[in-house]
């Protein structure tokens, strides 16, 4: 049985950052144990803090690294490494890329590090169901067992779902819900819990919005919704909220009170599809 001794965060953060400046895809040298008990630690530090987060600027927030290691150490080389910066992640730290392993342990690990200034939203590929096909689970069991996979379903499935920051700014990976009233529906969702099909935690995680269309329509996906900058005016009235901030995709919408930060082609990897974008909220946003 692992315990808490078996990792040592500082150690494992060193040997993550040692590979900067080396060519990309080198791989970090890390044991099963040490990544297990990392999941189990960040997994207890995600149950102690609300899965509706409230924050506080300064504040970087980031879209999609979907394994792209060596993206996400240039994001942290231009935006400062922890604690230098405070920083919120929206989600989508697996699949897709060659390094999701380092990707996701690097975060893990300065969670665990700095549980009050490092914080990581749940994406719709922190999933089983969809990092089961998209790649995750194959790295796994390539590089290590299909049941350290499960363990970081476990850890995912702990996973906060959204961030409202300074209390005018509402983060999430997808999008809005239809079912979304009261920010109290979102608080009481409990944890762990696996994405749904339908209904709020799968929108929050799936929806997208759509410049074409007033009120709600069908997703492309063939998940969630799609909704109008008419629903995102309503609902940021509603709340008293001036900004919707996610990643997912590129938001195909004309309006000044929604951003998307979203994956664009890395200069250095003419195959990557996954370098982050980043949005810094200097200080108090009214």
């Amino acid at each position: 049985m692992s315990s808490d001794s078996d990792l040592n965060v500082d150690n494992l953060i060193v040997r993550l950052l040692e590979v900067r400046g080396s060519r990309p895809g080198k791989i970090v040298q890390m044991t099963e144990n040490e990544i297990r008990v990392l999941c189990h630690k960040a997994r207890e530090i995600f149950l102690c803090q609300p899965i509706l987060l409230e924050l506080e600027a300064p504040l970087k927030i980031c879209g999609d690294i979907h394994g792209q290691y060596n993206d996400l150490l240039r994001l942290f080389e231009y935006g400062g490494f922890p604690p230098d910066a405070n920083y919120l992640f929206l989600g989508d730290y697996v699949d897709r890329g060659k390094q999701s392993l380092e990707t996701i342990c690097l975060l893990l690990a300065y969670k665990i590090k700095y549980p009050e200034n490092f914080f990581l939203l749940r994406g719709n590929h922190e999933c089983a169901s969809i990092n089961r096909i998209y790649g995750f689970y194959d790295e796994c069991k390539r590089r290590f067992s299909i049941k350290l996979w499960k363990t970081f379903t476990d850890c995912f499935n702990c996973l906060p779902i959204a961030a409202i920051i300074d209390e005018k700014i509402f983060c999430c990976h997808g999008g809005l819900s239809p079912d979304l009233q009261s920010m109290e529906q979102i608080k009481r969702i409990m944890r762990p819990t696996d994405v749904p099909d339908t209904g709020l935690l799968c929108d929050l995680l799936w929806s997208d919005p759509d410049k074409d269309i007033m009120g709600w329509g069908e997703n492309d996906r063939g998940v969630s919704f799609t909704f109008g900058a008419d629903v995102v005016s309503k609902f940021l009235h509603r709340h008293d909220l001036d900004l919707l901030c996610r990643a997912h995709q590129n938001s195909r919408i004309n309006a000044k009170n929604i951003i998307a930060i979203f994956r664009v082609e890395s200069s250095t990897e003419k195959k990557s599809n996954s370098e982050t974008c980043v949005f810094h909220i200097l200080s108090k946003f009214y």
